[in-house]
């Protein structure tokens, strides 16, 4: 199969917005995805560092870390339901109402995390706490990017799609790198003012970024493509189902080229924090300096790889990214294994390098796999869907390094093969984009 486009209607004019427009939607919606990134990564860096420690606190390490990391998976598993619910909002109310809800849900629930007491002060109850308020943000997230994604692409013209759906993405090393600077700032504090309350400030801080986030994308106009479906009375009842029943081999394909973006990203980050800390026993500052620097790297990468996208198309980029990744998962946790600073630092940076080369341009692939009138449920669903196979991962590495005698292969063959899985997607998905009508850019 090859790229299609959607004929207009005789008579029909041309979608138009201004290229102002087009650039501020796209900055609105990468504010708006680093904040969700910045609540939602704080949880991995804390399930690594804090909640096995202090809310697990009656199980022996391994258990507690493991209770932590399932915690960490509610998330991911929460989110095919919030694709489902604000899918729906987005596809037949407009993107802007439903990605308004997820921003302000997930600042929330972030913040209430750093006012929740600890298995000391209310035993059970803590634990429980924290894993639904994890599985509020998990809901957020799973209406947010596709939201974010649909609306920076659907004020694009189609042959710049490629650099507005990458802007969105650089929402998720900005959220790494508040997340993990936060932190990084922390745990300089002492270690019994770290666990008493040092740990709370950067989940506190999401309330005062939510207000920031929130003016602004208040301001943010919906989207062309919406309003023309609501003009021609094209949009349908129940999205998801739509999907599934016209579009079910191209969600699979979201699916299969979504994986390495979100499942690569947190064995790299979240695993790798847990690997070097619990297991190598690495000093906890080297593992989240080695995050903030791979952050500032993946800036760069993703920018070029949109840019990419734009000349030979995002499927290509995503195969490329996906192969390349595969082929450096060993080396790179033999770099790790060795435990020094420097090579650490390396093998997460370039780890996140690779990755980012298919994660920039998820957005540009993705929205174009489905018509206007599902693709918020599409793209929401197969991010999700990715996302909560992939967040697993950490646990299932973890669980891993018990029966390897905590060797790191098990964690490059769980890399390798989620790469490879994105590469195909990617192939196939390059032969199925669908364009919109035309949009002009004044």
């Amino acid at each position: 199969m090859t790229t299609t486009q959607e004929p207009l209607v005789p008579g029909e004019k041309l979608t138009t917005v201004s290229g102002a427009d087009a650039g501020r939607i796209a900055r609105a919606a990468f504010v708006g995805t680093a904040l969700e990134w910045y609540d939602y990564y704080l949880f991995g860096t804390a399930a690594a560092l804090v909640f096995n420690r202090l809310f697990f606190t009656e199980l022996d390490p391994t258990a507690a870390l493991l209770a932590a990391f399932a915690t960490f998976g509610v998330g991911f598993a929460a989110r095919p339901l919030g694709a489902i619910i604000f899918g729906w909002m987005g596809d037949r109310f407009g993107r802007r109402p439903a990605l308004l809800t997820t921003i302000v849900m997930i600042g929330i629930a972030t913040g209430l995390i750093g006012l929740l007491p600890d298995f000391g002060a209310i035993g059970l109850a803590a634990p429980i706490a924290l894993a639904l308020l994890r599985l509020v943000q998990g809901l957020a997230v799973g209406g947010e990017w596709g939201g974010a994604v649909t609306m920076a692409v659907e004020h694009a013209p189609a042959e710049k799609r490629g650099r507005f759906a990458a802007l969105v993405q650089v929402g998720s090393p900005v959220g790494t790198l508040l997340s993990s600077g936060a932190f990084a700032l922390v745990l300089m504090l002492p270690p019994e003012t770290f666990d008493s309350w040092g740990w709370r400030i950067p989940f506190l801080l999401a309330f005062p970024m939510l207000l920031i986030a929130l003016w602004i994308r208040i301001k943010v106009e919906e989207s062309p493509i919406f309003k023309d479906l609501l003009a021609h009375e094209e949009t349908v009842k129940v999205p998801a189902l739509e999907v599934f029943r016209h579009s079910f081999g191209r969600l699979v394909v979201a699916i299969m080229s979504a994986l390495l973006g979100v499942g690569g990203f947190y064995m790299i980050t979240t695993f790798v924090t847990s690997y070097g800390t619990n297991t190598l026993g690495v000093d906890r500052q080297v593992m989240v300096s080695a995050t903030l620097i791979a952050a500032v790297a993946q800036i760069v990468v993703t920018i070029f790889a949109g840019r990419l996208a734009e000349k030979i198309g995002p499927g290509r980029v995503t195969m490329w990214g996906g192969l390349l990744t595969a082929v450096a998962a060993f080396p790179l946790f033999w770099l790790i294994d060795t435990k020094e600073p420097v090579a650490i630092i390396a093998a997460v940076t370039i780890g996140i390098m690779l990755i980012a080369i298919a994660y920039a341009v998820s957005g540009a692939l993705l929205t174009e796999l489905f018509p206007a009138k599902q693709r918020y449920s599409g793209v929401a669903l197969g991010y999700n869907i990715a996302g909560a196979t992939s967040g697993f991962m950490p646990l299932l590495a973890t669980a891993m390094l018990a029966t390897s005698g905590n060797q790191s292969w098990g964690a490059a063959i769980i890399l390798a093969a989620i790469a490879l899985i994105t590469a195909a997607g990617g192939i196939i998905g390059e032969r199925l984009r669908v364009h919109d009508k035309p949009i002009v850019v004044d």
